[in-house]
């Protein structure tokens, strides 16, 4: 155990290591969460300098967050999001669709959404719920769902010619870290408004998931609009290397003047194709 004394002699981290090694005092957690929690700063740096960058040059960044439930969405989106000027970024999170937006045509309330000049919008969940969780919880009919799975190609062609440029990731979690943090979430008071009755059919429908999932990536994969699949089984890790993908997709001033490592580990971080191996089939 640390003394006062040893605090008092300590001028750097280093010197914290060397008295720990000497005492013989496990600290490997407490170096990994330092290492994290640097990385993390130089990363949100970097996106300040991005996001500076984008709204000069009048840029539209949309970023979707998609992925099974306890998947880490909120919190990459929170971390992501910390630091950035909240004048030209948006956090997009939209409760199930009214009466009337039911009767609109069904990308209409997501486009009302998509950046301005300038800006970068966050998806938490989007347009892609009625490729997964509408049919597998019955939310939508099978007319609906050819529709949208038809459609969805074109309508983010018709993005990306029209100059926004649109990120997918795609949060990847095993069926058994899944249950660990629904089981987290409910012990916890502070996130169980975090578990709802979709949740608990998480488990119970997992293979319904995998297939709509497979059917999302083998119709919706494009060469203008790729699906970027993030292993978030650490959800530390998968943070840092989403937020390395993102700032690996633009070209700004002093990207390579930066400490930060900047390109994403391709161990967590792959383009999807059928023979990717996938944490959540």
């Amino acid at each position: 155990m640390f003394t006062l004394e040893d605090f008092q002699k300590a001028k750097k981290r280093s010197d914290l290591i060397s008295i720990a090694n000497t005492k013989n005092i496990k600290i490997n957690k407490q170096l990994r969460h330092a290492r994290y929690e640097e990385e993390l700063r130089m990363l949100q740096a970097e996106l300040v300098t991005l996001q500076q960058w984008i709204a000069n040059k009048k840029m539209r960044v949309a970023i979707i967050f998609e992925g099974r439930d306890a998947a880490g969405k909120g919190g990459s989106i929170k971390r992501f999001t910390e630091h950035l000027n909240p004048r030209s970024m948006r956090v997009v999170a939209l409760s199930k669709p009214t009466e009337v937006e039911k009767g609109q045509w069904y990308f209409r309330r997501y486009i009302k959404e998509l950046p301005n000049p300038g800006e970068i919008v966050f998806f938490d969940r989007s347009w892609y719920n009625r490729a997964v969780v509408e049919p597998v919880m019955g939310f939508c009919n099978q007319k609906q769902y050819n529709q949208f799975m038809s459609q969805v190609p074109e309508f983010e062609h018709m993005l990306y010619e029209d100059g926004i440029k649109v990120i997918k990731f795609w949060f990847s979690i095993s069926k058994e870290e899944q249950k660990k943090r629904f089981d987290s979430r409910l012990r916890n008071p502070l996130k169980r408004w975090k578990f709802s009755p979709v949740d608990m059919k998480g488990q119970e429908l997992w293979d319904k998931y995998t297939h709509y999932k497979e059917q999302m990536f083998s119709k919706t994969h494009t060469n203008f609009s790729p699906w970027i699949i993030v292993r978030t089984n650490d959800k530390r890790t998968a943070r840092l290397e989403s937020m390395r993908y993102v700032l690996s997709q633009f070209n700004y001033p002093g990207k390579n003047k930066s400490k930060a490592v900047l390109l994403p580990d391709p161990n967590v971080i792959i383009r999807y194709y059928r023979q990717v191996e996938q944490l959540d089939l």
